[in-house]
């Protein structure tokens, strides 16, 4: 009996499969916007020293369209052996609500490997705006309803659904007029054809400092070191009520926990380094860390708080 036991033992050990290598082969990180955004630049930033610790290279492709759908999809589709990874912003959760269609979830067929930075956004007005404050603002949108304007690079985009947010919370009406990016919207804003925007805050305090635009509240739970005296949006009256936009990345579902702890290991040494702080406060980001529980759960909330903000302003992608 004894002898048969240990031949079995033997059979098992034999029959198991080899201890998980990773990575043995190139590992590809996605990019789902085009090259010079913030997902773009923070995964070139760790890119290259995460393939100096791992010893294969890490190679950024940037998989843009749908705003942000495809390259997720892709990801989402991936084998997951730690060969492929994501590097993405709040907008993955913001699109589960925007399109009914969507071929993935962003909770159920992603594994968090945790944050890599916040930025900031800075609610502004163009000088000829009368209101100040917030509080005025949002008592002259209550006065004569639809009036006002605020102007964003499209719908369904960060800076439109923070208005959104804004609008759902102080229970006013304001007029959208979504842009093809960027760049059109800031134009319009400082020539005051729109009256009001969400920006990051890097774009924005120049502005500001330059007379070109007047800050109204930070959308950050705390204040700006760049703009210390510009109050927060709770500050200003709308309790709770933060806009931040967070950075993370992500591996598809199913990879290995042992990989997942790793790949938060080594990303976040990056991540918390002096070199990180210094590139990243360039671009108007704050590097960040956290385990791939904490971005798992944050994730789950807001995705929750923008499909409300959705469902209650009727916001349909164009």
């Amino acid at each position: 009996m004894r002898r048969r036991q240990i031949l079995a033992s033997t059979a098992a050990l034999l029959a198991a499969p080899a201890a998980f290598a990773w990575p043995d082969q190139p590992v590809k990180l996605v990019v789902p916007f085009t090259p010079g955004t913030g997902p773009d630049i923070i995964a070139r930033f760790v890119a290259e020293r995460l393939s100096a610790k791992i010893g294969q290279p890490v190679v950024v492709e940037n998989v843009a369209g749908a705003s942000g759908n495809i390259g997720s999809q892709q990801v989402a589709r991936a084998k997951p052996d730690g060969h492929t990874l994501m590097s993405s912003v709040n907008t993955l959760v913001m699109n589960a609500s925007l399109y009914k269609n969507l071929t993935y979830d962003p909770v159920a067929d992603f594994a968090p490997l945790g944050l890599s930075a916040w930025g900031s956004l800075v609610l502004v007005a163009h000088p000829s705006q009368k209101p100040a404050t917030l509080a005025e603002l949002i008592a002259a949108a209550k006065a004569s309803p639809k009036t006002l304007t605020y102007g964003s690079p499209g719908v369904g985009t960060p800076h439109h659904l923070s208005m959104a947010l804004v609008e759902t919370a102080a229970g006013i009406e304001m007029v959208h007029v979504p842009y093809k990016g960027t760049a059109g919207a800031v134009q319009d804003l400082l020539g005051g054809q729109i009256g009001y925007m969400f920006l990051p805050v890097h774009v924005s305090a120049q502005h500001i400092r330059a007379g070109k635009l007047k800050a109204i509240a930070a959308g950050s739970p705390q204040r700006l070191p760049q703009l210390p005296d510009v109050p927060t949006l709770a500050e200003s009256g709308l309790a709770g009520v933060d806009v931040d936009m967070w950075y993370g990345f992500f591996a598809p579902k199913g990879t290995p926990p042992e990989l997942v702890e790793r790949l938060n290991k080594e990303i976040s040494a990056i991540l918390e380094s002096p070199e990180a702080k210094a590139a990243f406060e360039a671009q108007g980001l704050i590097p960040a860390t956290s385990t791939p529980a904490a971005l798992g759960e944050i994730v789950v909330r807001d995705k929750g708080r923008w499909a409300d903000v959705v469902a209650k302003r009727g916001i349909k992608p164009e």
